[in-house]
């Protein structure tokens, strides 16, 4: 059996190795946190509005579509344990120029989601406490999260820790008051069977609202840039992958069971805080909880996020697909401090010039583009024996994942294409200089080993 020190993964010259730090327990509660976001609390009325009141049912279908792309990261990150993720699965697979797309992908969505995330901490949760400009908060609240970050993985990680019992701890609250209802004889259990809308016949009411739902679950991608710093991440990583994705959709499924009997369906997909309308209509539990809880989500996401985006930034630098700096760490502590910086630069920009909400709306198409990538890497790396027993999912889970990222695509709207698209061949241009001046490098030190257009010597 191998031990942690075997399986500490060899650095980058230049580059030491981060820390490993992260038990099971930790990495759990980090996958389990970064899903269970701030999204579940404005989620189940969009879904109730596309689906009908039947709102478990696109919540599970987009659970089991999630666990198809979640079996190719365990795969992935369990035989390959370095920050950079997809990036570095795609580069691996495809070359430096895919790598440095599906990184490019990530790091966009996953700044301008910290961005918004920000935003949002200074909004309407916030001002039920105290009113203070966005802008500020904003800015504050990402310097605050960055010295977090920088402090080292295992504060933040028992920071997120705190921050997921909180939020669990909300959403069962929900669950709860639901059930409350019920026994009284003020809900509606039938409609929990009503899937089908006025536009929209049962079947295609599932798929609509199975892709808002899908939205829901991403951010389980984000654990695989912390497997570098997991002590066993070949037996931890599943473990705490697949536990955590199926926590998650168990808590939603009971929140959309409780929402959907509680409320009418029309109110529920009316309101911009569904579960709100829960706490409401049950009574009992006062509303500022549920600001501060909200608050706590919107934090714990943006902190989660901010550590993958640094991570990724770190991963991609090591392999040359940016810029060597980004790579350095803190001498002590070992984390990333130059890719905290500069993911935190722009998030705050963005914060500020309040851009935020054009580019919202495309972080999913980049995450499904870097799925697909993900998928179809996998099946190319089984060429790659690797150099230690990992988890090896079965080679119709990555088909079908990547099957199933196509379907998904297929129910984003056409504008938001144009905005995605765009991103995309900015994308494709910085990896296409990318790849071209990481192949320049290679070729020099060849040329110089030979003597041939050596530069000369310095005096």
């Amino acid at each position: 059996m191998s031990t942690v020190r075997e399986q500490q993964p060899a650095a980058a010259p230049g580059h030491p190795a981060l820390k490993k730090a992260l038990t099971t327990p930790l990495l759990y509660f980090f996958i389990l946190g970064d899903v269970l976001g701030a999204g579940v609390y404005v989620l189940v009325g969009q879904v109730a509005a596309d689906a009908g009141g039947a709102v478990w049912v696109p919540l599970t279908v987009a659970l089991l579509l999630a666990m198809l792309t979640a079996a190719s990261y365990a795969e992935l990150a369990t035989k390959y344990q370095r920050a950079g993720g997809a990036a570095h699965y795609a580069t691996r697979a495809f070359g430096p120029f895919a790598g440095f797309l599906a990184g490019f992908c990530m790091l966009a969505a996953g700044v301008v989601s910290v961005a918004a995330l920000a935003r949002g901490f200074g909004g309407d949760y916030l001002s039920a406490f105290v009113t203070l400009p966005v802008g500020l908060v904003a800015v504050v609240f990402l310097a605050l999260l960055a010295l977090l970050n920088a402090r080292g993985i295992r504060e933040s990680m028992r920071a997120n820790v705190v921050a997921t019992v909180v939020e669990v701890g909300g959403l069962l609250i929900v669950v709860a008051l639901g059930a409350w209802l019920l026994m009284r004889g003020d809900g509606d259990p039938g409609r929990l069977t009503q899937l089908g809308t006025a536009d929209k016949g049962a079947a295609a009411a599932v798929l609509s609202g199975s892709v808002l739902a899908y939205y829901s679950f991403v951010g389980f991608e984000t654990s695989v840039n912390v497997a570098e710093e997991t002590r066993d991440p070949r037996r931890s990583y599943p473990r705490a992958l697949f536990g955590a994705l199926a926590t998650a959709g168990a808590v939603y499924v009971l929140v959309g069971i409780a929402a959907s009997a509680a409320v009418p369906t029309d109110r529920l997909a009316a309101s911009s805080g569904p579960l709100l309308e829960v706490v409401k209509e049950a009574g009992g539990v006062p509303l500022l909880l549920f600001s501060a809880i909200a608050l706590v989500a919107v934090a714990n996401g943006a902190l989660l996020t901010g550590i993958m985006a640094s991570r990724l930034a770190y991963g991609m630098a090591r392999d040359g697909l940016l810029p060597a700096p980004l790579a350095r760490v803190l001498p002590g502590r070992r984390t990333p401090w130059a890719a905290i910086a500069a993911t935190t630069a722009p998030a705050m920009v963005l914060a500020l010039t309040g851009s935020v909400a054009v580019l919202a709306s495309t972080l999913v198409l980049l995450l499904i583009v870097v799925f697909f990538m993900v998928n179809i890497a996998v099946l190319v790396l089984r060429r790659d024996p690797g150099t230690e027993p990992h988890f090896r999912a079965p080679t119709v889970l990555p088909v079908l994942g990547a099957a199933s990222c196509v379907l998904l695509a297929t129910q984003i709207e056409g504008r938001v294409w144009l905005r995605g698209l765009a991103v995309l061949a900015v994308g494709a241009l910085l990896g296409a200089v990318a790849a071209v001046r990481r192949d320049r490098r290679r070729v020099e030190p060849a040329r110089d080993e030979s003597g041939n257009g050596a530069p000369p010597a310095e005096h």
